[in-house]
Formats: structure tokens, C-alpha cells, sequence
């Protein structure tokens, strides 16, 4: 058997004109762009909305803002400027100047105590031991030289003394003393006035007999005159 041949229907398109002239419009092409301008509209009154949206919370924010009272940081500031400026930095810098003379007075102080506590007790050392020491044929000479190392009425006590009774007995007598002093230590002292404890042995030696030993303590003071230091008390303890 043979299989029919196929039937071909021809459809004629009615949407179409023959005539060159006659175009039929075609829904399609319209409604999208009648869509898309619906869209656009749409578009545009809800970009409006939202920029009166933008506009009203603005105007708020605004009024809100100008509605409270403006900080005012600067003015504190500038206060505290001032107050460091004209009060705590110049009261700071006075009290660190009078901490620092103080201390500079205080140091010098300690430097002049002792320098003049070194001084004073070599002075008491050299002036017992010349006060003390003398020989028979030299007394008048060696006890004029110490009685140079006193001050005050206790130098005319000495000299007193002395010229009464010490030198005319060395001379007869022939007494020969030597003094030492194994120690002395300083009590006090400042720049014009000192203490010292002087410890000393005295060997006296009269004639031809064998020598005697004594051993005291002096308690003397000093007064610097003229850039030395002088014997102005002598007492024994």
C-alpha cells in the first residue's frame, strides 16, 4: 500500500495587507510602551514622595536643632587656658623656684656646717697643743706665739696668767710641758661660731725628775674673726 501525500494548508495572513500603503498598527508594539510610561509615572511620583519624605524629616531635624541651646565648649575651655595661664602655671613655677632655692640654701648650709666643723676642730687641736706646750728657755716666746690664737677676755685671762705665774715658774723651776691631743670632736659649729671637745695629754717635766702624765678633756669654743678661727672659752670637764 502506498502512504497518502501529506496535505499542505495555506494560511493566508490576514494581518497583513496586500496594499503597500495600508499598514495595519499591531496591539503588540503599542502596549509595551504604554507600559512603560505607566512605569515612568510610577517611577517618578514615588521618587516625589520619597524626596518630601526627605524634605519633612530635614525640616525637623533643622527646627529640632535650632530649638536646643548650642554647647558652648569653647568658652570652658578658654576658661581653664586662663586659669592654668595666669594662676596654677606662674604659683607652680614660684613654688618650684623658693623648693629650689630652699634646697640650694639648705645644701650650701650643710657644705659651710661642715667645712666649718673641719676647720674648728683643727684650730682647737693646734691651739691646746700650743697652749700647753712650752720649754724653759723659750716660754716667754712659745706662750706669747699662743696667747695669738684667742680672742675675747679669755685672751687677757691667759695672758694674765701667764706673765703671773706660768712663765716665771718655767724659768725657775725648769719645768718643760708638751701637750698632744689623742682626739678631738666637733659639738657644733656653723659659719662664725664653734664647739669642739678636745681630749688631752699633757707631759710635764720638772728639773731633773722623771716626767708626769696628765690626761683631760677641754670643752672650747671658737669664734671665726678675720678668716680665723680663735679660742674664746676654754673649760675644762
Amino acid at each position: 500500500m502506498t502512504k497518502p501525500a501529506p496535505v499542505v494548508h495555506v494560511v493566508q495572513d490576514t494581518t497583513r495587507s496586500h496594499d503597500p500603503e495600508v499598514a495595519v498598527p499591531v496591539q503588540a508594539e503599542v502596549q509595551p510602551k504604554h507600559a512603560t510610561g505607566q512605569q515612568s509615572d510610577d517611577i517618578s511620583e514615588a521618587a516625589e514622595a520619597a524626596d518630601a519624605d526627605d524634605v519633612v524629616e530635614l525640616d525637623l531635624a533643622e527646627e529640632d536643632s535650632e530649638s536646643q541651646p548650642e554647647p558652648a565648649p569653647g568658652k570652658r575651655r578658654i576658661r581653664w587656658k586662663r586659669v592654668l595661664a595666669y594662676g596654677v602655671l606662674p604659683g607652680l613655677a614660684l613654688i618650684l623656684g623658693v623648693a629650689a632655692g630652699y634646697l640650694k640654701f639648705q645644701d650650701g648650709s650643710a657644705r659651710d656646717s661642715q667645712l666649718a666643723r673641719i676647720q674648728s676642730v683643727q684650730a682647737a687641736t693646734e691651739s691646746i697643743t700650743a697652749m700647753l706646750s712650752y720649754k724653759p728657755d723659750s716660754v716667754e716666746r712659745d706662750l706669747g706665739a699662743a696667747g695669738d690664737r684667742l680672742t675675747g677676755t679669755f685672751r687677757d685671762s691667759y695672758a694674765s696668767l701667764i706673765h703671773d705665774v706660768v712663765i716665771p715658774g718655767a724659768k725657775q723651776k725648769q719645768i718643760l710641758a708638751k701637750a698632744t691631743v689623742p682626739a678631738a670632736a666637733s659639738v657644733s659649729a656653723n659659719e662664725k661660731h664653734a664647739v669642739v671637745l678636745v681630749f688631752v695629754n699633757q707631759t710635764i717635766t720638772i728639773g731633773n725628775d722623771p716626767p708626769s702624765d696628765t690626761a683631760s678633756s677641754v670643752r672650747v669654743t671658737l669664734d671665726k674673726m678675720g678668716g680665723r678661727w680663735l679660742i674664746s672659752q676654754f673649760e675644762p670637764i
